[in-house]
């Protein structure tokens, strides 16, 4: 096998087998090193903010992290077998040129989290290093996620296996810390069940899950091609969901017990309940690693699906070094600027923006799924990926008309800020958008593409 670099140099092209290298247990630490960190206690806390009992939002996250656990693993079981980041394979389904429709979304959804999370660890940094301010801190943390991303592949995976040490030392630390300073007991049970906002907290916990869909393969892509699939799935799905079920039920049993304290300053009182300055110091330390880890994701990922709608248009493959580091650090000054100017009412605004993405890419999801696995049975052709002309054509007005269809079907279930659907009102709120999506847009390609799609007869693995 080919020495592998520190610094990686492929981009969005093939992996060759060569190159190939690491085990399915590689997928578990960086997946639960990425979300055992502090905007997933936020997003479990968030349930019992909209109003759910601890006791009812703690197994109705599970559930959502189950349930959308599922379709992310499947997403990451594509890596090993095609060598590709997850958004160039979508050609399959769009088009070369139909594809940059999704990939708008993505990116804008990296630009998100990464921007939110650059507030929650621009608080912590200034904590930890006193720097003068949360906006330094953001600086601080953008610079440091830059230098990451821009290295790539391995070290990205080296920062995931150290927040898994760190993540899992600091929120054990937490929780006992919580139980052992409030009357935890005391605060659940308190509320009866109520459909609403359970399947609200099944929202956010699925939605928290989903959309890692579409970057995903992106971190397996680099695993031996003879990688069985039913190892990767089980390794991203147990490092997602049990990382993730963690984070989200300290939130949920922090947000029961401090109510208006938690809301006003997440980091403040995390790094409160830690203790004096001797602990809250590794704790806020435990924070800025663990976001560094699903920063780098969003830079990295966000890199890889900006070039993957330039290329459709130029039909190059890959870049330089300097251009790679020039994309990584255009995309982290634009998510450190929006973190700069956005860091009020962030709990609010997190909602929103987790729920608005569960309605775009839960579509896109099943027409991904559903195609590879059903209607391609993993058989794709990877040089017409890259050619207009060629297989998958410019774009694929069938598979784009059925995300289109599955994003308006949801409008009538939407039970969000921005819009409630007369479903929802007449569920007294209760929001099941994304089931909707999910089986409406699966049914509907899937009897279309049954029907007109041309798979290969066998997969093709040559670069472009």
């Amino acid at each position: 096998m080919r020495p592998d670099p520190l610094v990686e140099h492929r981009t969005i092209e093939v992996i060759p087998d060569d190159e190939r290298h690491g085990s399915p247990r590689g997928q578990f630490t960086l997946w639960f090193g990425a979300t055992t960190q502090i905007t997933a206690i936020v997003d479990g806390a968030l349930a019992v903010v909209a109003g759910a009992d601890a006791l009812w939002a703690i197994p109705a996250l599970l559930l959502g992290n189950v349930l959308g656990g599922i379709v992310m693993a499947l997403h990451a079981a594509q890596g090993p077998r095609l060598g590709l980041p997850q958004m160039i394979s979508s050609r399959a389904q769009f088009g070369v040129y139909g594809a940059v429709l999704p990939l708008v979304l993505v990116v804008l959804m990296y630009l998100g989290f990464a921007a939110t999370g650059s507030v929650l660890a621009g608080q912590a940094a200034d904590r930890l290093l006193h720097l003068g301010g949360t906006t330094a801190g953001i600086l601080v943390f953008g610079a440091l996620t830059a230098v990451v991303a821009v290295t790539g592949y391995r070290v990205i995976h080296l920062v995931g296996r150290i927040a898994t040490v760190a993540s899992t030392a600091g929120l054990g630390y937490l929780m006992i810390a919580l139980f052992v300073r409030h009357d935890v007991a005391g605060h659940v049970g308190e509320k009866p069940f109520d459909a609403a906002t359970f399947l609200l907290a099944v929202a956010l916990g699925a939605g928290w899950q989903l959309t890692f869909g579409p970057y995903v393969a992106d971190y397996s892509r680099y695993l031996p091609r003879r990688t069985g699939a039913r190892a990767t799935f089980w390794s991203a799905f147990t490092g997602s969901v049990l990382g993730s079920q963690w984070a989200m039920t300290l939130g949920a049993l922090i947000a029961a017990v401090a109510g208006d304290a938690f809301l006003a300053d997440q980091v403040g009182f995390v790094g409160e309940l830690a203790g004096p300055a001797a602990a809250a110091l590794p704790v806020y330390l435990v924070i800025v690693v663990g976001k560094l880890t699903v920063n780098c994701l969003n830079a990295y990922g966000g890199f890889m699906s900006l070039l993957t709608t330039v290329t459709a248009f130029t039909g190059r493959p890959s870049l330089g070094p300097a251009a790679r580091a020039a994309y990584i650090t255009g995309f982290t000054a634009v998510s450190v600027l929006i973190a700069t100017v956005a860091s009020a009412d962030f709990l609010d605004h997190f909602k929103s923006f987790v729920l608005l993405l569960l309605t775009v890419f839960t579509p896109w999801s099943a027409i991904n799924l559903i195609d590879y696995y059903v209607i391609s049975r993993e058989r794709v052709d990877v040089p017409a990926l890259h050619d207009p002309d060629g297989r998958y054509g410019r774009w694929n007005v069938m598979a784009l008309s059925c995300y289109v269809l599955g994003v308006l079907a949801q409008v009538p279930f939407l039970a969000q800020k921005l819009c409630t659907g007369p479903v929802a009102e007449r569920l007294g709120g209760t929001d099941v958008s994304w089931i909707v999506g999910l089986v409406v847009t699966g049914v509907v390609y899937h009897a279309w593409a049954r029907r007109s799609a041309r798979p290969p007869a066998a997969a093709g693995y040559s670069a472009p």
